[in-house]
C-alpha cells in the first residue's frame, strides 16, 4: 500500500499496518473431513450462525450507496473524523440487489453459456420447458445415468452388458409405486445398480436418522418414493448434455430449479456413473463427489442435522404446490493474465467498509455478493462430515450441491458465482453445535431471468501449515488475485460484497491480513465491503482502527 504522504511503499508496509497477533490461534480450528479424495477443507473461525425467520429473508431495505451525492459522502466522512469515530460506513450505505443490479439482456444461448430451458418459450411466457438436444457420452460433458452408453457388466456363465438406466428404472419404479419405503428398500435399490460397492457402502447414518427423528417430523418413508419418482424424470427434464465447467475455461450453465431437483434426486439415489471413485486414475478425480453414498454412512449427530436439511429440501421440491419455478446460473470465471492487476502501482484508495461483530453474511448481507469461504473442491465436506461456513451454506441452499456435478477443482485464478439459488432452511450453531432450525420461506424478488436475487461467490483461500507463510508477498499476491477474480465487476452498478474471516480457521489465515487483502481487492474492483467478524469483537475493533488509519492517511492499494 502507498500513502498520500511521503511514506515508504515496500512490501513490509502491509505487515506494519496490521497488528499481527496470536488471537486467531484461538479461532475454531476444526479440521474436518473433506472426503477421501481431497485435502482438508478450509474452516472459518465463525463462532456460530443464527437462524432467521422468513420475515427477514428480503433483507434490510436500502436505497444503496447511489442514494447519496459525493458532497454528502464527504460531509458525512468529515463529521465522523471530527467526532473521532470510525471511518467505516453504515451497513445501509452499501449497495444491494435489486437497487444495484447490472442491466440484464434477454436470456439467450452463447458459445460460453449453456441454457437448459427453451428460451423461446421462456420469452413468450410459456413456462420453463426443457430445451431439447442430444446426449453426449464424452469427457467434456457430464456422463448421465440415463445414457445408453452407461453399462453394467453382469458376470455369470457368460458376461452380459446391460444398459444401466434400465436397471435403475426397474428398481426406482418399484420404490416409486409404493406408499411407504424403508431405508433397507432404498439400500437394496441403490446396490442393484452399484454392485461393485456391495459391502463397502454403509447406510447406517440414513438408518439411524430415520429411527431417531420423532414421529411428528418423521415423514421419510412416504418421501423416499417421491424422490425416486423425481429421479426417474431425468430423461424428460434434462434433454441435452451438461458441459463440464473445466479448469482454465470461463463458462456458464443455467438450469431450472426443477431440473436441479431432479439431478439431486439422482445424486440421492447414487445413479451418476463413474463418480464413485476418487483415486488419481479415476475419470473424475479432479471433481468433487456427487452421489450421496458418503452422506448415508458413518452415523454422527452432524449427519443427522445434515439429513434433516436435505430431506426438508426434497419434501418441498416433490410437492406440486411448493416446488420452485425459477432458474439458477452457475458461472465459472477465470482471471486472465491481462486482467491481473499490478498491485504495487494501484493508486486506488480504500472503498467503503462496514465492520460488524453481529449478524451473518447470508442474512444481513442479503442482496450483496455473498462470499462462500470455499474449498477449491466446490461444496467442501457437505456430503461428508464437514460443517463449517461452506457446508452450512450448501445445506440451507441445497441447489448449490449440484455444482459438484460439473465444476472441476478451482485453479488459483478462478472462482464460481451462483446466481438464483433458493434458501430452504434456517439453522442454529456451527460445527458440532449445528442444528437444522426449520423451514425458511424465501421472499427474495426474481430478476429478468426469473432467478432469485441472491449471488454467492465461491473463492478458496490458501491452506497454511505454518502461519508465517502467509506474510510472504507471493502468497499475499495469490490471495489478492483470487479475491479480485471474484470481486471484479462484469457490468455497471453491481452490488457490494458481504464477507468475513475467509480462510481463517483450519487454514490458519490471519483475520486482519485476510480482511485487508479483501479490502484491497474490493478497492480495485470498485466495490464496497461488509465484513462480518462472527462475534469477534476484538477483530472488529482492530479492523475499524486499521481502516481509519488507511482512510485518514489517504492510503492507496499499491
Amino acid at each position: 500500500m502507498a500513502e498520500g504522504h511521503n511514506r515508504r511503499n515496500d512490501s513490509s508496509q502491509v505487515k506494519d499496518l496490521i497488528q499481527f497477533d496470536d488471537h486467531s490461534e484461538n479461532c475454531h480450528q476444526e479440521k474436518h473431513e473433506h472426503e477421501t479424495e481431497h485435502n482438508s477443507k478450509d474452516s472459518s473461525s465463525q463462532a456460530g450462525c443464527t437462524s432467521y425467520s422468513s420475515s427477514s429473508s428480503s433483507g434490510p431495505s436500502s436505497a444503496g450507496a447511489g442514494g447519496r451525492t459525493q458532497a454528502e459522502w464527504e460531509e458525512r466522512e468529515e463529521t465522523q473524523r471530527e467526532d473521532g469515530t470510525s471511518s467505516c460506513c453504515q451497513l445501509d450505505d452499501l449497495k444491494r440487489l435489486p437497487q444495484s443490479q447490472k442491466k440484464l439482456g434477454p436470456l439467450q444461448f452463447s458459445p460460453d453459456h449453456t441454457i437448459f430451458i427453451d428460451v423461446v418459450a421462456f420469452r413468450n411466457e410459456e413456462g420453463l420447458k426443457p430445451q431439447q438436444g442430444r446426449e453426449m457420452w464424452h469427457s467434456n460433458f457430464v456422463k448421465m445415468p440415463c445414457s445408453p452408453s452407461s453399462i453394467i457388466t453382469k458376470t455369470g456363465l457368460t458376461k452380459q452388458h446391460v444398459v444401466r438406466w434400465k436397471v435403475i428404472t426397474k428398481h426406482l419404479n418399484n420404490l416409486a409405486k409404493k406408499t411407504t419405503v424403508s431405508v433397507e428398500n432404498v439400500k437394496e435399490a441403490i446396490m442393484k445398480y452399484n454392485p461393485k460397492y456391495e459391502g463397502q457402502w454403509s447406510f447406517d447414518a440414513l438408518a439411524n436418522f430415520v429411527q431417531r427423528i420423532p414421529k411428528v417430523e418423521n415423514y421419510f418413508d412416504t418421501l423416499f418414493p417421491k424422490i425416486a419418482a423425481l429421479a426417474l424424470k431425468l430423461p424428460q427434464y434434462v434433454m441435452k448434455a451438461i458441459p463440464l465447467l473445466q479448469r482454465g475455461h470461463a463458462a456458464t450453465i443455467t438450469l431450472s430449479q426443477v431440473q436441479i431437483s431432479c439431478l439431486l434426486a439422482n445424486a440421492f439415489f447414487c445413479t451418476f456413473p463413474h463418480r464413485n471413485t476418487s483415486g488419481s486414475n479415476a475419470e473424475y478425480h479432479s471433481y468433487p463427489t456427487i452421489n450421496f453414498s458418503s452422506l448415508f454412512g458413518n452415523w454422527s449427530e452432524r449427519k443427522k442435522e445434515k439429513l434433516r436439511a436435505i430431506m426438508h429440501y426434497f419434501n418441498v421440491v416433490t410437492d406440486e404446490t411448493t416446488k420452485p419455478s425459477g432458474l439458477v446460473t452457475f458461472e465459472r470465471r477465470c482471471l486472465r493474465d491481462t486482467d491481473v492487476p499490478n498491485w504495487r502501482s494501484c493508486k486506488l484508495k480504500m472503498p467503503n467498509l462496514h465492520v460488524t461483530s453481529h449478524g451473518t453474511i447470508e442474512t444481513e448481507g442479503t442482496g450483496m455478493l455473498q462470499v462462500d469461504f470455499a474449498s477449491s473442491w466446490i461444496g467442501g465436506g457437505v456430503l461428508g462430515s464437514g460443517l463449517v461456513q461452506e457446508e452450512i451454506l450448501f445445506l440451507i441452499n441445497p441447489e448449490l450441491i449440484v455444482a459438484r456435478l460439473f465444476t472441476e477443482k478451482l485453479n488459483d485464478n478462478e472462482c464460481l458465482i451462483i446466481t438464483g439459488s433458493q434458501q430452504f432452511s434456517c439453522y442454529l450453531g456451527f460445527g458440532d453445535t449445528f442444528e437444522w432450525a426449520g423451514p425458511h420461506e424465501d421472499r427474495l424478488r426474481r430478476d429478468k431471468w426469473n432467478r432469485l436475487e441472491r449471488q454467492i461467490l465461491a473463492i478458496d483461500a490458501l491452506n497454511f501449515k505454518h502461519r508465517r507463510e502467509q506474510y510472504n508477498m507471493a502468497k499475499v499476491t495469490r490471495e489478492l488475485n483470487k479475491a479480485y477474480c471474484g470481486f471484479k465487476c462484469h457490468g455497471d452498478n453491481e452490488p457490494d460484497i458481504a464477507t468475513g474471516k475467509w480462510g481463517c480457521g483450519a487454514f490458519n489465515g490471519d483475520p486482519q491480513l485476510k480482511a485487508v487483502i479483501q479490502l484491497m481487492a474490493a478497492a480495485k474492483a470498485k466495490r464496497g465491503l461488509a465484513f462480518f467478524s462472527f462475534k469477534d469483537e476484538k477483530l472488529k475493533q482492530g479492523l475499524q482502527q486499521t481502516y481509519h488509519l488507511l482512510v485518514t492517511e489517504q492510503t492507496t492499494v499499491g
